[in-house]
């Protein structure tokens, strides 16, 4: 099992690992990979080729801003779920960015999860549906979290 986390610039890699640290947390491997869709799209073609032929369970989750070009081009061909997480820093960047993550073509799924923290633990519980010690690590969190209030 694994998250792949396609990153369409380097200057996303703070936000993503916002990302990873929660994956971390139930020992969840991923992967960061930088390939923009509009500036490298062999590069992604070419990643997805890959993640295509790997038999594992995974998610992939995209954070890519402005034209949220990845995400869509990723669900678009990739058979694993596909996750994008915009880091949109300023409310501007909310208010323009967002609807490129949102407004997907059909038969293009994409999930948008605005926070980082969220996002991991949506591809924590995806894979947990086919590994029960994962599920387990899950049900803790939640008893935890339910328990501090």
């Amino acid at each position: 099992m694994k998250v792949t986390l396609l990153l369409g610039s380097k200057s996303d890699s703070d936000f993503a690992q916002k990302i990873v640290a929660v994956l971390d947390e139930f020992s969840v491997p991923s992967q960061i990979i930088v390939a923009s869709a509009h500036k490298v799209p062999e590069k992604v073609i070419e990643t997805i080729e890959e993640l295509n032929t790997d038999p594992q369970p995974q998610v992939v989750i995209t954070v890519v801003g402005m034209s949220n070009g990845l995400g869509g081009v990723v669900a678009g061909s990739c058979v694993h779920p596909v996750i994008t997480c915009p880091p949109l820093k300023t409310l501007e960047e909310y208010q323009v960015d967002l609807h490129s993550s949102l407004r997907m073509p059909s038969d293009v799924p994409v999930m948008t999860v605005l926070n980082p923290k969220n996002a991991a633990l949506a591809a924590v519980r995806i894979l947990a549906e086919s590994d029960e010690e994962l599920k387990g690590m899950l049900k803790t969190r939640i008893a935890r979290i339910k328990a501090e209030y």
